[in-house]
């Protein structure tokens, strides 16, 4: 090596562990019931033609291994897969599958470089994930790569608004200059070559993403107001046949 050579910089880590804190919450019923059940409920009714069964179905960034039985219900896959950057999460996740005699494949992986082939997914699922990630826009391209034509992502995603807020910041850890507002997310997902129809797009605002946790409305009954930044986006796109 050239004296005057400088060293490399480090590779920039491709996304943001969560907190113990975090880590902890994803195991709550809260979390299962008030944020991933609900997702799934809302993604569910967006999906247009759906059919009764899709046979690969991918979860991206897969936690705990809670969404794998909800997805397993609700699309009868012939193949199930969680994957995950975090080996832990996949020990996890394993655990909880093999628990409920739920038979899954696991992948530890990035969501920008799937151990996945071309045109091999069915249904992929991204739920509350993206926004960990520091390179967005190679994740969205990955997903379209791996998707069968035809094939549909189901994306439910906190906004810039709420990543941003108070008690986000206090307790959890995410790259505060990727965050994308709903509008900037959807624009995201169709610059990769997906469609998303307009009903097939969700605002909804929960009461865990709002800065009051919802205190004003369901103690007080001070409706929130109708012209608002969104706190959250649910989406469904669809890798075109051709």
């Amino acid at each position: 090596m050239n004296s005057h050579s400088q060293p490399l910089p480090p590779a920039m880590p491709e996304h943001v562990p969560e907190t113990a804190f975090g880590l902890w919450f994803l195991r709550t019923p809260t979390w299962t019931l008030h944020v991933l059940e609900r997702a799934l409920q809302d993604l569910e009714r967006l999906i247009p033609e759906r059919r009764s069964s899709y046979a690969v179905v991918a979860d991206v960034g897969c936690g705990w291994g809670r969404s794998l039985k909800k997805l397993h219900q609700r699309f009868a896959p012939q193949r199930l897969i969680g994957m995950d950057i975090d080996p832990n999460m996949i020990a996890a996740a394993r655990a909880e599958t093999e628990a409920e005699g739920l038979r899954a494949e696991f992948i530890q992986c990035s969501s920008s470089r799937m151990r996945l082939e071309d045109n091999s997914v069915d249904l992929l699922f991204c739920h509350q994930t993206f926004h960990h990630l520091i390179d967005q826009e190679e994740a969205i391209r990955e997903f379209y790569r791996v998707l069968k034509p035809g094939g549909i992502l189901l994306f439910a995603e906190s906004t810039r608004r709420y990543i941003h807020s108070w008690i986000i910041r206090l307790l959890f850890r995410h790259p505060m200059e990727v965050q994308k507002t709903a509008g900037e997310y959807l624009a995201l997902v169709r610059s990769a070559g997906f469609e998303v129809a307009p009903e097939s797009i969700s605002y909804p605002y929960l009461w865990w993403s709002r800065e009051d946790l919802g205190i004003l409305e369901r103690v007080f009954g001070i409706k929130p107001k109708a012209e608002r930044e969104e706190t959250l986006i649910n989406l469904v796109a669809v890798k075109p046949m051709n």
